[in-house]
């Protein structure tokens, strides 16, 4: 499950395998299951990430 972030009082969602974090909890769930399966990182979602 991808691990919620406040920050600012906007809410961001992070991947537990690798730390990216996105706008929406859907991003990051994706990140999290690429990574977990994969053991690496795909560019297609993370072009979505975000600074926090």
């Amino acid at each position: 499950m991808a691990k919620a972030i406040r920050r600012g009082g906007k809410a961001y969602y992070s991947c537990e395998e690798c730390g990216f974090a996105y706008k929406t909890r859907e991003l990051a769930q994706k990140c999290q299951d690429w990574c977990g399966k994969h053991h690496s990182c795909s560019l297609e979602i993370t072009k979505h990430a975000v600074m926090v």
